[in-house]
């Protein structure tokens, strides 16, 4: 199926944002992504035109969904624009919107992204899923469940380069596992209270908790500060970051700052 947008949406600047591992392309226009166990096929036609590889009811069902198609962020972007460095980073950004990614797939991948570069945090994600999950495509795999990682051998986990974080992700596989409505549970709890919860989990401090709920839990408000982040505030907010206002969008703000900088750092 195609489909026009009017409002901002980029596959490139998506891809590039640092909140999904899974969403990969080898020429900027075609795309390949993976969300749990659920795969699609993507391609810029230019002009606001896309192509997806699935039914429309499929794309309505799902991938709209995923997209987070009903905000208009668009109208988040204007917040941006009381901040020059913050405009000029929006500006850059346009296309940017924060996905409505898998709740378990986001807890572990970010706990596997503590002090790794983003393509190692891709290489062992894929590796997890080789040896976890289940084959959806041509050698793609789906995102293992906590009772696939509880039933993998240890050794074979080990292969999939996680190092120190191995044993963070089976106790938090044996948590979900034994726990089924744990994440409902969460989902239930106000901004602080899940930050609370996500940080009793071993391996998870203020960063990977802000990571999770952002892109896991979609609570649009969290500001996660990694290096690219930090450097920028250092940079261009001495005084410190208003968030009270971008509030309730906090994080967007930060998804702009982070792929502008990082990118023009990097360029």
């Amino acid at each position: 199926m195609e489909k026009t947008f009017t409002d901002d949406f980029d596959l490139e600047v998506i891809a590039n944002s640092g909140q999904c591992f899974r969403f990969n392309t080898a020429d900027g226009i075609n795309y390949t992504i993976i969300s749990s166990e659920k795969m699609l096929h993507a391609a810029s036609l230019g002009s606001g035109r896309f192509s997806f590889d699935c039914s429309k009811k499929d794309f309505d069902s799902f991938w709209s969904g995923y997209f987070d198609l009903e905000t208009d962020y668009s109208a988040i972007r204007k917040l941006a624009c009381n901040n020059d460095f913050l405009k000029k980073c929006a500006d850059r950004s346009v296309g940017m919107r924060i996905l409505k990614q898998d709740k378990w797939e986001m807890t572990v991948s970010f706990i596997i992204s503590q002090r790794k570069s983003i393509p190692a945090i891709k290489t062992s994600i894929e590796r997890l899923c080789r040896v976890c999950g289940r084959e959806i495509g041509d050698g793609i795999y789906s995102f293992p469940t906590p009772r696939e990682i509880c039933r993998a051998p240890v050794d074979k986990l080990a292969e999939c380069g996680l190092g120190y974080r191995l044993s963070y992700i089976r106790e938090a596989a044996d948590l979900f596992y034994a726990k089924k409505d744990e994440f409902e549970r969460l989902s239930l709890l106000d901004d602080e209270e899940l930050l609370s919860e996500l940080k009793k989990m071993q391996g998870v401090g203020d960063k990977v908790a802000s990571c999770i709920a952002l892109f896991g839990f979609h609570r649009l408000n969290f500001f996660p500060k990694d290096v690219w982040i930090n450097r920028a505030l250092g940079e261009h907010f001495p005084l410190g970051f208003d968030h009270d206002a971008y509030n309730p969008y906090n994080g967007v703000m930060q998804q702009y700052i982070f792929y502008a900088y990082r990118n023009s750092k990097r360029s």
